[in-house]
């Protein structure tokens, strides 16, 4: 862990054991207590830890963001791996080859946006699998992570000059966020625990993660049994995912009685026509099915081709005689939403539904055997349910794994604070996703989840991941390890870092672990929470991983929650002291943000860096903070000139 910060003088926020928690003085920075110093932490063997951990925890929850890059997000932490770690001469990728106005050669630096930019209101840049890999540009086993702004300029003839809109979409990969963006984000990174060194699974957009995150792979078991079912060219569905096409689930090929939805949007053209493959390979939702895998996945009509890869998984999860484990996925959308009734301005289907529903970023959706079970299917839920079932203490009363997706729209109501009418308009999502996404609710969405777990009866129980699922092709300077390639030699994985948070009453408190990892840690902690057979020990997992050995030539070629070498478990980042009652657990006050910081957004009401105590690293130091000056971070939106934004205090941090 990172040493913990001095202690500042104001008292914490006062609160009742369950009443709502006061707002803290306005001027004052917050308090950072229940440190522990190291040699307060018993010597526990791993065993010793696990064990303890098990005893103390029975629900974990995955809240699941989309498309921010490590450095986008915490490039400036301080104590963490971030932009300002080292010299710029030292961090790869810092000076960035780009082209100026005329077309001649030039170099960009990462830079700062903030409230002056509306930066919780961005565009959208190339993260395509090619995109992803052409902008770490990969030489031999090493990626240089020095091609993000000249990749998403696209190829042109030399001395061609780039337009405005392609330049200002370059720029924006070298743009970062701060404290005075996010700083319910940062708030909880700086009372618990940060993880600097997880990497997205797959070089990819945002199926690959999500599947992932369930399967701790994207399909190359699938590929390794099914070498003909490759993508036949760039773009076409094919194993492994590397793309977003649609489900099969829900599409018109789909033959089930009882389809999945899918936004309407989403009902015609090339994607609807072609979706993605079935996927075959096993997933956590299989492995907590214990001793009843075998009768919740009985009553699929298609069983002959959605478990044709399971057969010998299936008997080995069976013979393990666990119990089964609850789980959901809640996503915004999957059902009718409070975004939905009245809703004039998006895509409804006849009742109404699904306008805040994105389709491809349903990872359960994508496996047959879950998508037509109806015992498993019933497991995929609208994100309005997880408040209610928080609320009711609905959730199974054994634990469980909850995985928690926003979408297009956000439940509570809220707006942008940005004064630009089309960002009003059109940047209403929850999910971090940038161009349709407002940071600031999306981040509103992760603290209200949060106070509704520390609120609720399970938060002495509970574990909370917040994560992302793709690096949305932003910049991150730590080269990510090369795990595998396709048969053309692009990299298939690792891709750049993805943020990831833990928070739990058993958790560090103010820690950056370096632990490396990637999706698949998510998948690794359950594993061990839950003791579960390993998903990369399942039989038919291991077949695959021997055939893609023969076959490709690499090692790994599955899912990595077991067997492939530095991929975390997470459990550094519980602190041995709570878990072994040497120190009390941590309360829900200090999990939950203030109502007020959630309910109005931190645009509209000026809170940031000072008033959560926190100062990026960059701040005094003369770095190359402002943004360049032609730089917009939403190049589709010009036609609309942001008015006034509100005045920012005078106490925030010179800059």
């Amino acid at each position: 862990p990172a040493p913990a910060p001095e202690p500042a003088t104001i008292a914490p926020p006062a609160a009742a054991a369950d009443g709502p928690i006061a707002p803290p003085p306005p001027a004052g920075p917050e308090v950072r207590p229940w440190v522990i110093a190291p040699s307060a932490e018993p010597a526990l063997t791993p065993e010793q830890l696990l064990g303890l951990l098990r005893r103390r925890v029975r629900y974990l929850f995955v809240l699941y963001q989309e498309n921010r890059s490590f450095d986008s997000l915490f490039g400036t932490f301080p104590g963490a791996d971030g932009l300002h770690a080292r010299p710029p001469a030292e961090t790869p990728g810092f000076d960035q080859p780009f082209l100026d106005a005329a077309g001649r050669p030039a170099v960009l630096h990462p830079f700062r946006i903030g409230p002056a930019e509306c930066a919780a209101d961005t565009g959208d840049v190339d993260h395509s699998h090619a995109g992803i890999v052409a902008k770490m540009d990969v030489v031999g086993d090493r990626a240089r992570m020095d091609r993000f702004a000249l990749a998403e300029l696209g190829r042109r003839s030399p001395g061609s000059p780039p337009t405005l809109a392609a330049r200002q979409l370059a720029e924006l990969t070298m743009a970062h966020l701060d404290c005075d963006t996010v700083p319910l984000l940062w708030r909880l990174a700086d009372r618990f625990v940060l993880f600097d060194r997880i990497f997205q699974q797959m070089t990819g957009p945002s199926t690959p993660g999500n599947l992932s995150i369930i399967a701790a792979q994207s399909g190359l078991t699938q590929l390794a049994h099914h070498p003909e079912q490759a993508p036949r060219a760039p773009g076409d569905p094919g194993v492994p995912v590397l793309d977003d096409h649609l489900p099969r689930a829900g599409s018109a090929l789909d033959r089930s009685p009882h389809p999945l939805p899918v936004n309407p949007r989403d009902r015609a053209g090339p994607r609807a026509e072609h979706p993605q493959l079935d996927q075959t390979y096993a997933t956590l939702p299989l492995t907590l099915a214990g001793r009843d895998a075998a009768r919740q996945v009985g009553e699929d009509p298609e069983a002959d081709e959605d478990l044709a890869d399971l057969r010998a998984d299936l008997p080995a999860i069976v013979a393990t005689g666990r119990a089964p484990i609850g789980w959901r996925w809640y996503q915004e959308g999957f059902d009718r939403e409070a975004s939905d009734p009245g809703d004039d301005d998006g895509p409804t289907d006849a009742a109404g539904l699904h306008a805040s529903y994105v389709t491809h970023h349903d990872g359960p959706q994508y496996f047959g055997y879950i998508a037509h079970s109806p015992a498993l299917a019933g497991n995929l839920r609208g994100l309005g349910d997880l408040f209610s079932d928080l609320a009711r203490g609905a959730l199974p009363p054994g634990g469980g794994l909850f995985y928690v997706k926003g979408g297009y729209r956000n439940v509570a109501g809220q707006r942008p604070a940005c004064p630009d009418p089309a960002v009003r308009r059109d940047f209403l999502g929850d999910d971090d996703h940038p161009g349709y996404s407002d940071a600031q609710i999306s981040e509103a969405l992760v603290a209200r989840a949060i106070a509704a777990i520390a609120r609720s009866r399970y938060w002495s129980e509970s574990a909370i991941v917040v994560t992302w699922d793709d690096s949305d092709g932003l910049y991150d300077h730590v080269p990510p390890p090369i795990r595998r390639r396709s048969d053309d030699g692009a990299v298939l994985g690792d891709g750049p870092r993805v943020p990831l948070l833990l928070v739990s009453p058993y958790a560090r408190v103010h820690a950056i672990l370096h632990d490396q990892g990637n999706h698949a840690s998510v998948v690794k902690l359950a594993d061990r929470l839950f003791d579960l057979p390993p998903l990369a020990t399942l039989p038919d997992e291991l077949r695959g991983r021997r055939e893609g050995e023969a076959r490709f030539h690499q090692p790994d070629m599955g899912p990595d929650d077991a067997l492939t070498r530095d991929v975390t478990d997470l459990l550094p980042g519980f602190d041995p002291a709570r878990l072994a009652g040497l120190a009390p657990p941590l309360p829900p006050t200090y999990a939950a943000a203030p109502d007020a910081w959630v309910e109005r957004l931190p645009g509209e009401t000026g809170l940031g860096c000072r008033e959560i105590g926190v100062t990026p690293v960059d701040v005094g130091r003369g770095l190359p903070l402002e943004p360049p000056a032609d730089f917009d971070p939403r190049p589709r939106y010009r036609a609309a000139a942001p008015a006034a934004l509100p005045a920012r205090g005078a106490a925030q941090p010179a800059r």
